[in-house]
């Protein structure tokens, strides 16, 4: 969330907002909350995060930084900057906090990955692609915050944020399709290789743009009425969307082609390189354009009322009302070109072959892979695709159809919430949550046997009816016990809940969409023990317990016999409820500096927290025709996470050094359960530093290193070496300086 409110998502097929849109400089709090109450958003099975902007200080500050980098995969410079000019004016009745925020980032990735078969001799990839990224990022961002006081009892806060991030990619793919399994040998004839460039117009300087921005405008009141009752409200506009104008690729191929895969190694199998472009003909050129917005309309009314103000036995009645209006589109279209005859490829083939580049590059860091020659993205770039006397366009509809939609939501909740306290160490929370959830979507069934959409509709509504219970015991001031009994939620993915029919004649498969989903629902136990330290520190250790119902899951059923159509599909898909989880773990953390120590090392300072979790869920696709365990690990549920950080600290040096690891979990967006090609998200180790020196009361430089131990974004199908992807980003550095006035 953004200062209490939900971020909307630029994503077409998710609900989560992409939180690198909103650069951390903007920031001036980070909130977590572990176990919500009844006042809070109810769609948080795992906690909420809410991120405050920055507010006006006391008085004048002007503050910015300055810095650069560099991101050593692509060996190119890292600009950034950001500023902060804030004041009090009227007496300080008025505040005024203006922030902005500049990034620019050459990137990219060295990428492998495929999809495994079995065989008699074991697994082979009957898919293998190698992938080189080339990424520029370059975002902006603008905050301003307003506070006005008319009084001690009545105050108006104004908060509105801007950020913008294009992303400008080049890929370059080789991608090897193996028709038919190898010998013991690794030898498999008749196969097909592709080269594929990914790209943009002339207008998005030849790379495919993708163009995301998230605006956000709220207006809340805090009022005080005879001194004890105390009104809350707020109003709030946000829009989030994505457009991706002119995405273009342009694929070549050579069928029955002869492979060796060397298997020695499945976290890398090796192929035979084909890079003989006289042998490779056109396979397609396509160029599409997306467009995806989601709108938020929101407003809620909070009011406190205290029976007891003071004392062992003080309370406070809490209760209010939100109203929240989601609208999602996605807007999409899709063409093909094809030479109008034999000269017209001929010429553009002969046009290719004086374009190529070389991208084999020694240094690959997804393996020891050739990537070969690519079509030059800027001669692709500035291809002119309309000109009729060479291309003929036509609009792909299949490629499309089903995934345009719009979605309506509108959710309308009440909560009641009460606060006592029981002497001078208990704390009691009761409260009821009530949400009312009302959806209609629109979609389109796409037939790709008679090349037609035919729009389709569909609505649900239903009620969560969503108790709590916290409790609080200090046994001190500096020791404290947590407990508490929540009710959460977690509504489908947008686009499951449209009613959309995908039918794929070449993977003879129907994906069908089910606006009848219900929510995932979860009770939770949470208990905690904290132990604070005055020196800036605390240990803690907590327990927590959820049960998770209604756990969605895609329903996969092979040879099925559509009654709509009336076709025998081989695979058909369709997002359902039914599958139950429960999940169980163990926290602890400790942080402290370590001034208790002699010399020097009373300036070194440790932090570490822990969370080992024992998962299980009913299994979504055991079947008569899939043999397996009827349990599995929850899926998106790491076992084990570590966080650890050392630090030494004088008044002018800081050094930190961070880690963190996360072990490795069923894939919950791609969920493939097939005995042995189980798809999991491989455990990553990360290794930061940073530092920063105190030149002036007001200067300070900093450094700071990100990925030193250069961890992949890394899928393994089964068997930890057996690789879905590997994709690696470098280390990347980046020093400035700031100042603060």
């Amino acid at each position: 969330m953004i200062n209490g409110e939900r971020v909307p998502s630029a994503e077409a097929e998710i609900r989560q907002a992409q939180v690198d849109l909103i650069p951390s400089d903007m920031i001036q709090t980070i909130e977590v909350s572990k176990a919500i109450k009844a006042d809070m958003d109810a769609d948080a099975i795992g906690g909420v995060i809410n991120l405050v902007t920055r507010q006006a200080p006391s008085g004048l500050r002007v503050s910015a930084t300055l810095g650069s980098g560099m991101n050593m995969l692509r060996e190119k410079p890292i600009w950034l900057g950001n500023g902060v000019i804030a004041n009090r004016f009227l007496n300080d009745k008025l505040g005024v906090v203006l922030s902005g925020s500049y990034y620019d980032h050459k990137l990219g990735s060295n990428d492998a990955e495929g999809t495994w078969n079995d065989y008699d001799d074991g697994y082979y990839p009957e898919e293998w692609e190698v992938r080189t990224y080339e990424i520029r990022r370059l975002r902006k961002s603008a905050a301003l915050g307003l506070d006005y006081a008319f009084s001690a009892q009545h105050k108006i806060l104004v908060n509105a944020m801007y950020n913008h991030r294009n992303d400008w990619e080049n890929r370059f793919r080789l991608r090897y399709l193996v028709d038919n399994e190898p010998d013991a040998t690794g030898f498999s004839s008749g196969n097909e290789v592709r080269r594929q460039i990914k790209a943009g117009g002339p207008d998005e300087d030849c790379a495919r743009l993708e163009d995301q921005r998230v605006s956000s405008f709220s207006v809340t009141g805090d009022h005080l009425f005879m001194d004890k009752i105390k009104l809350d409200w707020s109003a709030g506009y946000a829009k989030a969307s994505e457009e991706r104008p002119h995405e273009r690729y342009m694929e070549y191929r050579v069928k029955k082609q002869d492979l060796n895969i060397d298997l020695s190694d499945t976290r890398n199998p090796y192929f035979n390189l084909v890079d003989n472009w006289e042998e490779f003909s056109l396979k397609e050129i396509t160029e599409e354009h997306q467009y995806t917005e989601e709108i938020d309309t929101k407003g809620k009314l909070d009011l406190s009322i205290p029976f007891i103000e003071e004392g062992k036995y003080a309370n406070i009645l809490k209760f209010g009302a939100k109203y929240k209006k989601k609208e999602k589109e996605r807007d999409n279209n899709f063409f093909e070109y094809e030479p109008v005859d034999d000269a017209a490829e001929d010429a553009l083939k002969a046009q290719v072959m004086n374009h190529l580049i070389d991208k084999t590059n020694d240094d690959f860091l997804a393996g020891d892979y050739k990537a070969g020659h690519f079509v030059d993205p800027e001669f692709f770039g500035n291809l002119d695709l309309e000109d009729a006397s060479v291309f003929e366009k036509s609009d792909v509809l299949a490629e499309y159809a089903a995934d345009n939609y719009t979605a309506d939501e509108t959710i309308t909740a009440g909560y009641l919430m009460f606060d006592q306290r029981l002497g001078e160490r208990w704390k009691i929370n009761a409260g009821l949550r009530v949400e009312m959830t009302d959806i209609n979507y629109k979609g389109n069934q796409y037939d790709e046997n008679t090349d037609e959409a035919t729009p389709t509709s569909g609505s649900d509504d239903y009620t969560n009816i969503l108790p709590s219970l916290h409790a609080r015991y200090d046994f001190d001031e500096n020791t404290i016990i947590r407990a508490a009994w929540t009710n959460t939620i977690a509504r489908p993915n947008y686009y499951q809940l449209v009613p959309y029919r995908n039918i794929s004649e070449d993977n003879e498969e129907l994906e069908v969409g089910n606006p009848a989903l219900e929510p995932t629902t979860s009770m939770n136990f949470d208990l905690m023990a904290e132990k604070y330290f005055k020196s800036v520190g605390l240990v803690s250790a907590g327990l927590f317990y959820k049960r998770i119902q209604d756990f969605i899951y895609i329903q996969k059923i092979e040879n099925y016999a559509d009654p709509v159509s009336g076709n025998q599909f081989d695979e058909y898909f369709q997002p359902r409820n039914g599958a139950e989880a429960t999940l169980i773990g163990f926290e602890c953390a400790v942080q402290r500096q370590l001034n208790f120590l002699p010399g020097i090392l009373k300036n070194f300072g440790v932090y570490m927290n822990f969370t080992y979790t024992s998962s299980e869920a009913d299994n979504p696709n055991l079947s008569e025709q899939v043999e397996g365990d009827d349990k599995i690990d929850l899926p998106g549920t790491a076992p084990v996470t570590l966080n650890a950080a050392l630090s030494y600290q004088t008044k002018r040096f800081f050094a930190g050094l961070q880690f963190n690891y996360t072990d490795s979990y069923l894939d919950p967006d791609e969920m493939d359960l097939t005995p042995g090609l189980e798809r999991y998200y491989d455990r990553v180790t990360y290794l930061d530093f940073n530092a920063s020196y105190v030149v002036t009361p007001q200067t300070r430089l900093f450094f700071e290193a990100n990925n030193l131990l250069n961890q992949p974004l890394r899928y393994y199908a089964g068997d930890r070496d057996r690789t879905y992807q590997g994709e690696y980003y470098d280390r990347r550095f980046t020093a400035g300086l700031k100042f603060d006035l």
